[in-house]
């Protein structure tokens, strides 16, 4: 092949042969995660098997599997068959590993038995970008994606599924009756294999009609609103499309404005975002060590007690009011459009009448106070106000809190926009390396090992990105 770039004779013996150190460059990420491991102390971290038993058979070292599974999530294998196969072929993992070819079971069990461990792994590294001053700013965005589950939809169950099924079975049963009595009176409509064939699949609707009502009578018996039977822990969720849902668990992260490293992160199966601001915010503030953080979040998040801890614990909440006023939208007076006065404890109503407090209540666990004119009933403008004798304005006995957090925003216009860009881009980046089934392991713990591992993967690749291997490796081991 004249005029074309030769390679080398795969029979040619060499002289001298070269050592694995030769083919990783420098710079090769694979030495961020040899160093970054080694310089980890296992055993207070929990790891089992650090110091090695007096009898029987040696076994590998937890920081030797430790690395398989960093290297795996940094370059998108997840699996522990495929993470068997690359030792065995892959270059920069026999150099991290010094040849080392644990077995797919091995690696497996490692992850499956350490769990916090690598939890606290994760946490390592926030605490190493949070020494580099990675977090100076002191802004997180936080969100929550739905990550499918090992679960497909057809076996998770509720009460209205179950129902719904169970008329389509019935409808089943009812059809392949009436077609078997057109066989029993004229047996020449319907053939014999036919009408045996009919009387399987009746018994087979018969036997899931039965596990049905027994799925049923868990529910009932249970606390929980629905059933997975692959991964009991994952539960149906709505998401962003109109009328889909996914059966998976809600992945919740705080994420920096300024280098998008994800500075905390947690996996519940709670279908939505709401309760989840306090706990992710006073996460977030304890892992990047700011004293006033400011967290910015969507309006899923916006629930008053949570925001109220939220303050209460030094965090800047910038979370937008949900717009779901009935009257507003028929064309009514918004509760905004009536303004408080606070030193007189009276709303000022749109056509200039006076809303005076007139009792207290507790509704939901919120201790309320009820505002409204006696003007209402003769006002000209009762008619876009409501269509009840007066109209009744509702404080909750923290609302300052809630009307600080509005002017704060009002303040940034541009708060939104940064929390979109921030940590939209995180959760695309998490589910391209995931893949479209997403998580591999079932249950609430295991998955949240498999999302610490991918957070790690992630945070690694962007500090790389951010500081160079070089400067990385030498920060490691100051």
């Amino acid at each position: 092949m004249k005029r074309f770039i030769e390679g080398e004779e795969r029979s040619q013996i060499t002289l001298l042969p070269e050592c694995l150190d030769d083919y990783i460059a420098d710079d090769n990420p694979v030495r961020v995660v040899d160093v970054f491991v080694d310089e980890l102390k296992l055993h207070k971290l929990g790891f089992d098997g650090v110091k090695p038993a007096a009898t029987g058979r040696p076994s590998y070292h937890p920081a030797v599997l430790l690395k398989i599974y960093v290297y795996g999530y940094l370059n998108q294998v997840q699996s522990s068959r495929r993470l068997e196969r690359e030792a065995q072929r892959n270059v920069e993992l026999m150099w991290l590993t010094g040849r080392l070819t644990p077995d797919f079971k091995t690696i497996a069990d490692f992850r499956k038995d350490h769990p916090d461990a690598i939890r606290r792994v994760c946490r390592e590294f926030v605490l190493l970008c949070r020494r580099l001053r990675l977090f100076a700013d002191g802004i997180v965005a936080i969100d929550g994606s739905k990550f499918k589950a090992v679960n497909n939809r057809d076996k998770n169950f509720t009460s209205h599924k179950i129902q719904v099924r169970m008329q389509q079975l019935e409808h089943s049963i009812n059809r392949y009756l009436t077609e078997l009595d057109r066989a029993d009176r004229d047996p020449a409509l319907v053939l014999p294999q036919r009408a045996a064939r009919l009387k399987e699949k009746i018994a087979k609707i018969k036997q899931q009609m039965r596990g049905l009502g027994e799925i049923e009578e868990q529910l009932q018996a249970s606390q929980e609103r629905q059933v997975s039977l692959t991964d009991p822990d994952a539960r149906s969720m709505a998401t962003s499309r109109l009328g889909s849902a996914v059966v998976g668990y809600n992945v919740q992260t705080a994420v920096d404005t300024r280098h998008h490293l994800i500075v905390a992160h947690e996996v519940t199966n709670a279908v939505t975002d709401r309760g989840q601001l306090a706990a992710m915010a006073k996460a977030a503030k304890e892992a990047a060590a700011h004293p006033r953080p400011i967290v910015l979040a969507d309006r899923g998040y916006f629930e008053g007690y949570q925001i109220l801890e939220c303050e209460r614990a030094g965090i800047a909440a910038m979370v937008p009011k949900p717009l779901t006023s009935g009257g507003k939208f028929e064309g009514r007076f918004d509760k905004r459009d009536f303004i408080y006065d606070s030193q007189r404890d009276v709303y000022r109503c749109p056509a200039g009448h006076t809303a005076i407090h007139r009792f207290t209540t507790v509704e939901d666990g919120k201790t309320l106070h009820k505002y409204w004119s006696s003007a209402c009933p003769d006002c000209h403008l009762k008619k876009q106000c409501t269509p009840a004798p007066n109209r009744r304005i509702s404080r909750w006995e923290h609302e300052d809190v809630l009307e600080m957090v509005q002017a704060r925003l009002d303040g940034a216009p541009e708060a939104s926009r940064l929390r979109q860009r921030t940590v939209e881009h995180v959760f695309g980046t998490l589910k391209a390396w995931m893949g479209s089934t997403h998580f591999l392991t079932r249950t609430l713990p295991r998955v949240r090992t498999e999302m610490s591992l991918q957070v790690l993967a992630y945070n690694l690749r962007r500090v790389i990105k951010i500081l160079g291997a070089t400067k990385l490796i030498a920060e490691m081991r100051a």
